[in-house]
């Protein structure tokens, strides 16, 4: 099997934005973001690899829109700013020689957020403002497992786990975690054509979120699928676009999210993507720009997510 020294399946860990679950209008994904470079494959050389990401992403729902708060309420609009750094280590476990092979990965994030409503209701505020920094919810995936049909042909199964790690106050409307465990079962594919050159990867995943038990408040199970498509050169530049869907498939339940009629969201976002891969003895480091355009969003923030990544291979 051809070797490839990058870092499959990291960015996915890397990619989750502080953004707040369906309650809060958004989600633990960002339309776009979790489409990741070889997301079927991972490397055969056993050990470390390494992975820092930034993402950025601004979006509001209109003033016309009722909105489930994280704190608890409903608001009239909602307009929120989310910025997110995340070390991840991805570690390749020693196997034999076959058509299977394992990883587990760890990720660390810090967050920025700046929420801002035009109305509440409940204990009625106009105009209010809040912002809150710190850790995020760290992810844990215990397995990774990759299977390689060909050089060519490769599929990972993983289970993504989110836990709420951050800190959390009903009572404000800026916070760094969801206030929840979610667990994310995920399948991701990658197909390479031209000898490798050319790339086309995808990952589908739902993710299945525990009850707030502060606010009472359950969001529904979230299906999203990203894909990309890059073609690399021998300059080490590659170029290629970026895809993602986003889709409510259960109602969100508890007394707010009743009200509301369950809540459903959904969105879809395109946009271009720039990559750089530079190497040295023992090591590489490929660097990935990304922006997207969301459309056709329902209950959902709507923005343009950007994502700068790192990912380190020694």
């Amino acid at each position: 099997m051809k070797r490839f020294d990058l870092i499959p399946l990291l960015l996915a860990a890397v990619a989750a934005v502080p953004a707040h679950a369906t309650e809060g209008a958004l989600g633990r994904a960002i339309t776009g973001l979790q489409a990741t470079s070889y997301s079927g494959l991972i490397p055969p050389t056993p050990g470390w690899n390494w992975g820092l990401a930034y993402a950025y992403y601004s979006g509001d729902i209109s003033a016309s829109k009722q909105v489930p708060l994280t704190g608890g309420g409903v608001s009239l609009g909602l307009k929120a700013e989310f910025q997110l750094l995340s070390g991840a280590g991805v570690y390749i476990w020693h196997t034999q020689p076959s058509s299977w092979n394992f990883a587990s990965s760890v990720t660390l994030p810090f967050a920025y957020v700046h929420a801002n409503i035009d109305a509440s209701f409940g204990n009625f505020t106009r105009g209010q403002t809040d912002h809150d920094t710190g850790l995020y919810d760290m992810t844990f995936v215990p397995v990774i497992a990759s299977h390689h049909f060909s050089q060519t042909q490769h599929m990972s199964l993983a289970l993504y786990i989110y836990a709420p790690t951050g800190s959390y106050d009903p009572g404000r409307l800026a916070n760094v975690s969801l206030n929840t465990w979610t667990f994310s079962p995920t399948v991701g594919y990658t197909q390479l054509f031209q000898q490798g050159t050319l790339e086309w990867s995808t990952t589908t995943a739902v993710d299945f979120y525990t009850r707030n038990d502060d606010t009472d408040y359950q969001n529904g199970a979230v299906f999203r699928i990203d894909t990309l498509l890059v073609k690399r050169f021998a300059s080490g530049w590659g170029l290629g676009g970026v895809g993602g869907w986003i889709e409510q498939i259960d109602k969100d339940s508890g007394p707010t999210a009743d009200k509301l009629n369950g809540f459903k969201g959904r969105s879809l976002a395109l946009g271009p993507m720039v990559n750089y891969l530079k190497k040295w003895q023992g090591g590489q480091v490929e660097f990935s720009a990304r922006w997207l355009h969301e459309f056709d969003v329902k209950n959902r923030l709507e923005g343009n997510p950007f994502m700068l990544t790192a990912t380190i291979s020694l």
